[in-house]
Formats: C-alpha cells, sequence, structure tokens
C-alpha cells in the first residue's frame, strides 16, 4: 500500500508533528486513511491545532488529508456517504469534540443557527478545497449507537445558509417608551394638588433683630474666614450643647480621698503647666473640664490625682493644639512622678469613660462673641478672661453654664473699667439680660474679696502680657 505509507510520512513531516510521536494513537484521520472500519474514541480530546493548509490529490487518487486533521466521530462510511450526498468531502474541524461542538477556523459571513441539542445529534462543518471557508452545514442523525456497523442509517438534512438567515433579536426601541413617561408625566403634574399653605413655613426666612440690636455679622460677610452667614446657627448649636458636657457639681461627695481644696491646688498646678507650654486658653479649659466629667465618674486615690491632671491636658493639648508637647515632657513637668506608660494608658482609660466625647463648647468662644458687639475692646476682653478662669479655680461656678459665665465675665470687667450700661446689642448676642448674669458676678466678686490662694492664677495675670489684670 504505498499511498498510505506516503500519507503516513506526509504527517510525520507537518508542521504540527509534535503530536505524533506516541505511535500508539491512533485518530480517526488515520483511521479513515488505513480504511479501517472500526475504531475505538479516544477517551481524552485532542488540542486544538492551526487550520491545516490546502492540500493536494496524491497519484493514486486518494485526496491529501491535513495532518491530524479529523478527530471527529466520522467513520470511512459516514464519509463515503457525506461524500455522494455532497460531491466533497471537506475536512472535519479538528476543535470538534465527541459532544458535538465544532471550532471554525474563519467567522462565515452569515451566522448559521446552531444545532439542537440532544445525546444523539451532531453538526459537522463541511468546507470547501479552499482553506477556512465553509459552505454548508450538515447535520447528521445517527440512528444506532454502534458505529462498526456499515448498515446504520445516517439521515442527513442541509439546510442552506443563504436561503435561510436566522432570527434576529429586536433593537431595542427607548423612544417610544420615553414618549410615554413623559406623557405620563406631565398627566400627574397636571392633575396635582397645589401646595398647602402649612408649608410656608418651612421656607427661609430673613431674621428680623430685635429693636435696637446692631447686626454685627453683615460687615464680615465679604470675609470667608469669619463666615459670618453661619455664625448665628454656630452658636446656637453650642448653647445646645453645652448641657451635655456640664460635670456634676456634687462628684464631691463619693469621692474617698479627695475634696474641694485639693482640687483647687490641682486646677492651679494645671495653670501653671499651660502658661510653661504657652498653649492655647482653650486648652486650659477643655483639660479642666475633662479632669472633672472624668471625677463625675469614678473614685480617684489622692496619689493618683495628679497623673489625671497631666493626662487630662495631654488630651486637650492634642485636641486643640496645632503642635501639641510630647508625652516626655508631660512627663518631664509631673517631675518624673509617672512613667510615659502610665500616662498613655491613663489617656486610654480617660478618654474610654468619656467615650470619646470632647466636644466642650469653650467659654472663651462665647467671650469672644460678646467682645464682638464692645468693639474688641482689649482691656475689657482681658479683665473678662481674668475672671472666666477664676470659674476654674472655684468649683461654685461647676454648675453653670460656659456662655453663662462668660457673659458674667463681660459684665463685670465692663462695670470695673465703666465702659457704659448692659445694652440691647449686648444683651442679644450674649444671650443674658442683667438679672441673668447677677448671681454668677455676685460669686466672681466674692472669690476676688477673699485672700489670694492661687499663687500660679495671680502671677499669670499679674505679668505684662495680660496687662497686670491681676
Amino acid at each position: 500500500m504505498p499511498p498510505v505509507r506516503l500519507a503516513r510520512q506526509r504527517l510525520a513531516n507537518n508542521e504540527n508533528d509534535e503530536n505524533s510521536v506516541a505511535a500508539a494513537r491512533m485518530t480517526r484521520a488515520k483511521a479513515a486513511s488505513l480504511h479501517v472500519d472500526e475504531l475505538t474514541v479516544p477517551t481524552k480530546p485532542l488540542q486544538t491545532k492551526k487550520a491545516a493548509q490546502p492540500s493536494t490529490v496524491q497519484p493514486s487518487g486518494l485526496r491529501k488529508r491535513a495532518a491530524l486533521g479529523d478527530v471527529s466521530n466520522v467513520t470511512k462510511v459516514e464519509v463515503a456517504e457525506a461524500k455522494k450526498a455532497v460531491g466533497k468531502v471537506g475536512l472535519v474541524s479538528k476543535a470538534a469534540q465527541p459532544t458535538g461542538v465544532q471550532k471554525n477556523t474563519s467567522r462565515p459571513a452569515g451566522r448559521t443557527a446552531l444545532a439542537t441539542k440532544g445525546g444523539a445529534k451532531e453538526a459537522t462543518g463541511v468546507k470547501k478545497s479552499g482553506h477556512g471557508t465553509i459552505s454548508t452545514v450538515q447535520k447528521r442523525k445517527v440512528a444506532g449507537a454502534s458505529t462498526s456497523t456499515s448498515a446504520s442509517t445516517v439521515k442527513e438534512e442541509t439546510p442552506a445558509v443563504d436561503e435561510e438567515e436566522p432570527a434576529r433579536k429586536k433593537a431595542h426601541t427607548v423612544a417610544p417608551r420615553l414618549e410615554e413617561l413623559k406623557s405620563d408625566h406631565k398627566d400627574a403634574v397636571r392633575d396635582q394638588e397645589p401646595l398647602d399653605d402649612s408649608l410656608e413655613e418651612f421656607v427661609p426666612t430673613e431674621f428680623v433683630y430685635p429693636e435696637g440690636v446692631k447686626d454685627l455679622d453683615s460687615e464680615d460677610l465679604t470675609d470667608p474666614q469669619m463666615v459670618a452667614e453661619y455664625a448665628a446657627d454656630i452658636f446656637e448649636y453650642l448653647r445646645d450643647l453645652e448641657c451635655s458636657s456640664l460635670p456634676n457639681p456634687r462628684y464631691m461627695n463619693h469621692q474617698d480621698e479627695l475634696d474641694w481644696k485639693t482640687r483647687g491646688v490641682l486646677v492651679d498646678w494645671l495653670v501653671e503647666v499651660h502658661t510653661r507650654f504657652h498653649l492655647l486658653p482653650e486648652t486650659l479649659f477643655l483639660a479642666v473640664n475633662i479632669v472633672d466629667r472624668f471625677l463625675s465618674a469614678k473614685v480617684v486615690q489622692l496619689d493618683r490625682l495628679q497623673l489625671v491632671g497631666v493626662t487630662a491636658m495631654f488630651i486637650a493639648a492634642k485636641y486643640e493644639e496645632v503642635l501639641s508637647p510630647s508625652v516626655g515632657s508631660f512627663r518631664h513637668v509631673a517631675d518624673d512622678g509617672f512613667t510615659e506608660a502610665e500616662i498613655l494608658s491613663a489617656e486610654r482609660f480617660m478618654l474610654g469613660t468619656l467615650n470619646y466625647d470632647l466636644s466642650y463648647p469653650n467659654p472663651m468662644n462665647f467671650l469672644r462673641r460678646i467682645s464682638k458687639a464692645d468693639d474688641y475692646d482689649i482691656q475689657t476682653r482681658t479683665v473678662a478672661k481674668y475672671l472666666t478662669e477664676i470659674s476654674l479655680l472655684d468649683h461654685r461656678f461647676m454648675s453653670y453654664r460656659p456662655s453663662h459665665v462668660a457673659a458674667a465675665a463681660m459684665f463685670l470687667a465692663r462695670l470695673i473699667l465703666d465702659r457704659g450700661e448692659w445694652g440691647a446689642t449686648l444683651s442679644f448676642y450674649a444671650g443674658y439680660t442683667e438679672d441673668d448674669i447677677e448671681p454668677v458676678a455676685i460669686l466672681m466678686v466674692d472669690y476676688l474679696a477673699r485672700p489670694s490662694t492661687h499663687e500660679a492664677f495671680f502671677k499669670k495675670y499679674a505679668s505684662k502680657k495680660f496687662l497686670k489684670v491681676g
């Protein structure tokens, strides 16, 4: 059989001959060329290779086949029958698996309908002599499961690709749907009832100042840093927040080793630390508020009270300052009585006790607001700051709001310096009248009438920086 020898030699010399090393592997293409009637289907599908080049016909009359070009379930008998029906036998795509799935090497001009899924149906493509061209799609239905008998009947259906095109998806039209939605919306708007007059109260209206009160924020509307359009809302929010940040004014009743005098000594020491580090006034007020709120919730021993104070100042500095002192600086200022680890541990414990709530409406904010109504008189405000810090040292001010203390300090400072009466504008921006301020102002006068007991506080305001108001 010389022709067969030539075909096998050509298969070995093909460019895809890396799969011909296994001599024991027998493909259907080889079986067809060797005139084998029965062939065992390989259990493992072969890998997809490149499309075979067009081949010529051998002298013996056999058509030159591409190497390993046929791995379908087609036997010699089926090829012969297909040759009679079609006239030319094309190479079956190597990608076709026994399940009936084909992979064409090139995309046809028209899309063909997919073969119907089924265990006994397969779709096989028939190629022309040209490379990669598909002419027809043959659909065979095998009557018997065995391919060994040559008498098995094969039904062939050859639907023409050009005659019948597959059903295409309908174009998704959006325009009619949009027109329908627009018409529905117009009908809904036309049938809508007019708005109720009760909704007019939600429309923002321009605020009208009381008689005799000057609008001090209008002159700052051109300055974006003053946020004059939000000033009234900001201070209204701070006044609502004051009640939640007040400590228990009688927390010393459940402290076993502490008293109010001991607390005054601690606050005076915090004033000294605050002055040494040149911190902001807000830092000192927040630190004292943290101490009072913590002592309202926890019982502290006397030897740990200084740790509470230095930790509170450490927390307040990190909250208010741009550049806060390090924990080592606070350890040093406490005469190395506590280690850095103890301060950091106390910080975590205090923040957890306060639920990480450091939103304290500082009295300095209210004092600056009232000072604006006083034309920012520097002497009046310095005296008012001195009187405001008295509320830190004296526990009797603990039950009053920060805004109330700031208003009383400004009222008493203007009274000391003879700056005039407490007018409507000052009363409006302070939020308190003279009758409201009177009890707090009396407590400040009572503290000033007593002998000096807090040296750091008086020394601070005896300096030239604070105009020696102490």
